[in-house]
């Protein structure tokens, strides 16, 4: 390890930048007598606290895992979907199986995380995970069918590209109250439990991450709605594209304020005529 007291403050600090925080280091750098290395070791501290947090909470949440696991099922999908309240776009589910060696400190629910940590939770999930599997299903069923039923048709088809790519569940956590209807699999849902069970975060995860890069497609080909930041919610921005600009193909024609703005248009469209 360095010796920093021939270090400057600057040069310990740019070190520092380099490596990993750890108990050890936080030491030494609090036996400098100097205010800013004090200040160094006090930020190293905070980093080691929140670590050791992270590290707890996924451990916490790996117990619905650990507890079926022990029961004798080895392959648990986590299932989860994202895009149930958007106007526009499509609902999509993912389906993630992990195994007992699957770590990832710091996964939480999707929605509790920046953009930038779900991009790089998601790379991670593709590559550690045993297997991901993920469903999209479109505005025009989501009217066809409703909404609810429309997000079990995704995870159903999550589930169903697992069995596709040779891994067949032997049990199922979905987030939520309800089970998925039509499977014989073991199902058990679960109440906040993209927050409760790692399988179920990563599949939050994913299938944000998921939707999300397909929303900012769907900007470049529908400016002016500002999908690219609300997804496709109800946000100002979004509502007035649709006054000024009118309904895309990807709306939910189904979904009160794209029904009434919808409405609205075509008996301007009347009077006009």
């Amino acid at each position: 390890m360095n010796d920093f007291s021939k270090m400057s403050i600057g040069e310990i600090e740019n070190w520092l930048n380099s490596v990993e925080p750890t108990e050890e280091l936080q030491i030494k750098l609090a036996q400098d007598n100097r205010k800013g290395v004090q200040r160094l070791a006090q930020k190293i501290e905070r980093k080691l606290v929140k670590q050791a947090e992270l590290e707890q909470q996924f451990l916490d949440m790996l117990e619905f895992e650990k507890a079926y696991w022990n029961q004798g099922f080895e392959l648990i999908a986590g299932v989860d979907e994202v895009g149930r309240g958007p106007l526009a776009g499509p609902v999509v589910a993912a389906a993630v199986i992990i195994k007992p060696d699957f770590y990832l400190p710091g996964l939480n629910d999707s929605k509790q995380l920046s953009e930038t940590q779900r991009e790089e939770f998601y790379q991670v999930i593709l590559q550690k995970a045993f297997a991901v599997g993920i469903g999209i299903v479109d505005n025009r069923v989501i009217d066809e069918i409703n909404i609810l039923q429309a997000s079990f048709k995704a995870m159903t088809l999550a589930l169903g590209e697992l069995v596709h790519k040779g891994t067949e569940p032997e049990f199922i956590f979905v987030d939520g109250d309800k089970q998925i209807p039509g499977l014989v699999t073991f199902q058990k849902p679960i109440v906040g439990g993209d927050g409760m069970s790692v399988s179920i975060a990563a599949a939050s995860v994913v299938a944000k991450v998921t939707r999300d890069r397909m929303m900012v497609e769907f900007a470049e080909k529908y400016p002016g709605y500002g999908f690219e930041r609300n997804k496709g919610y109800g946000s100002a921005e979004h509502i007035l594209g649709l006054h000024k600009l009118g309904i895309t193909p990807i709306h939910r024609m189904s979904y009160s304020i794209v029904k009434q703005i919808n409405q609205a248009d075509l008996t301007e469209q009347e009077e006009l005529a």
